[in-house]
């Protein structure tokens, strides 16, 4: 009997204690939640923006459709030159200069573009440059024989043609308006890669490479471009043409970060000049500009061209020029890349500050016609297609305002026709000035003219 009391008892003191425990942690647990609740009403939330999250996988930039417009309309341009030396050992023999004349053939590569349906392809000069030949293969490993229709060194811009009229092409877009931060694609065929795409984005606009007015408003990019890309297509994600690749910025020839692209609104105006003019029509807006007293608003004029578009349409001295039509000007390659891309007679809008006042005036562009060559003592201006018809040659500049008492005692007199330098054609006003500063390091310059009788003669001068 005692031993079932026992139990009893002792169950039931088992049967509390559970209770016991059971009710405390009940309280506990409540406890723990309006502790929680009120930390919730109490607890200042951090301001945090958390917009709805895309698809990635579904909205990411796609080159594909891109890559496939450009790849069929951007072509591998071989051409082959051949250049004359003297062999060492004859002029050994024989004297320096007199010895036997040997033949060298080299070839060179690079890329270019279709913009026609009927063959047209622009590319840059000097992937062209001194050719005796140039052969173009297409995508599909398809090549033609290649025509030169013009050139323009000072932009680097030629034009080819090649015989056909159901190539594919590529579309022009407005360079104008493309915008750093923006996507494209290099296409072309480096170290003779064919068909290679690259992508990148537009790094800066405006790029002057050589720091001095003289050179393009070049497009930068970190899209791969290595030798053999210049003259092919920068486009975008529409696969449209926005520039021509061009130039790198290297120390040691191969790609290193930095490309630069020729903007698509100056090569068409290039090429269309070259089909319409057979040369290059060269804007004016009539002031100068000295790069030492450069502006951190824009292009300052130092003086206005007597008679010139800006004097006619009211621009003066010290006015800064901070936009043309709708496009900003904040040194003075964006203002060269903007006329580089006009034609003499074009009226363009264009706003000043003038002290305190902005000002915009229209101003109608003159044509650019003599170039003079300090080194010579001589001006050149272009010939129309009727001059060069009428003389005979398909190309060269009018020789005038001759200074140089040695040419004049030679004979040489204004109106006729500059045709080499060195050998090397001379196409446009343009290229003069670069000729004569790359053939004087030969040591000497030797100079093609036409006189009026229609017979040429070599000037050399050392």
């Amino acid at each position: 009997m005692k031993k079932i009391v026992s139990l009893v008892f002792v169950a039931f003191l088992g049967g509390a204690i559970s209770l016991a425990g059971f009710s405390y942690l009940v309280k506990s647990q409540n406890y723990g939640r309006q502790q929680a609740s009120e930390m919730e009403n109490n607890f200042i939330p951090i301001p945090t923006s958390y917009p709805s999250i895309p698809n990635i996988a579904g909205e990411k930039t796609d080159f594909v459709d891109a890559a496939s417009k450009s790849l069929n309309a951007v072509v591998h341009v071989k051409n082959t030159s051949t250049s004359t030396y003297h062999d060492p050992f004859s002029d050994f023999f024989y004297g320096r200069g007199n010895g036997y004349p040997t033949e060298r053939e080299s070839v060179g590569t690079g890329s270019g573009v279709l913009i026609s349906k009927d063959g047209y392809i622009v590319t840059n000069n000097h992937v062209i440059d001194n050719a005796n030949s140039i052969e173009v293969t297409l995508n599909n490993r398809k090549t033609y024989t290649a025509e030169l229709i013009g050139t323009d060194p000072a932009s680097d811009i030629a034009l080819l043609k090649i015989e056909g009229n159901d190539f594919e092409s590529l579309t022009f877009a407005n360079s104008d308006a493309i915008q750093v931060g923006e996507w494209v694609l290099a296409v072309g065929n480096p170290y003779n890669l064919t068909s290679t795409v690259t992508a990148g984005i537009i790094s800066a606009k405006g790029r002057d490479l050589e720091g001095n007015s003289n050179t393009e408003s070049f497009i930068q990019t970190d899209a791969a471009v290595n030798p053999g890309n210049s003259g092919g297509a920068l486009v975008n994600t529409r696969g449209e043409l926005i520039g021509i690749n061009t130039a790198i910025s290297s120390q040691t020839g191969s790609f290193v970060g930095y490309s630069f692209a020729v903007p698509s609104n100056i090569a068409k105006k290039v090429i269309e000049d070259i089909m319409e003019f057979g040369n290059v029509q060269k804007a004016l807006i009539g002031i100068q500009y000295d790069p030492r007293k450069d502006d951190l608003e824009g292009v300052r004029i130092t003086a206005v061209t007597e008679g010139g578009g800006a004097q006619k349409a009211g621009l003066q001295e010290e006015d800064i020029i901070v936009k043309i039509e709708n496009v900003k000007i904040r040194k003075f390659s964006d203002l060269k890349g903007q006329l580089n891309a006009k034609r003499p007679g074009d009226k363009i809008q264009v706003t000043v500050l003038r002290g305190e006042t902005t000002l915009t005036k229209m101003v109608t562009l003159t044509e650019n016609k003599t170039l003079h060559v300090n080194l010579l003592g001589f001006s050149v201006e272009e010939l129309s297609k009727s001059e060069l018809k009428k003389r005979k040659v398909d190309s060269g500049v009018k020789i005038v305002n001759i200074r140089n008492s040695e040419l004049k005692g030679l004979g040489v007199v204004e109106g006729d026709v500059l045709l080499e330098i060195n050998n090397e054609k001379v196409t446009n006003v343009a290229q003069v000035d670069t000729l004569l500063k790359e053939k004087s390091e030969d040591g000497y310059l030797k100079l093609g003219i036409l006189n009026s009788k229609g017979v040429k003669e070599n000037y050399i001068f050392r």
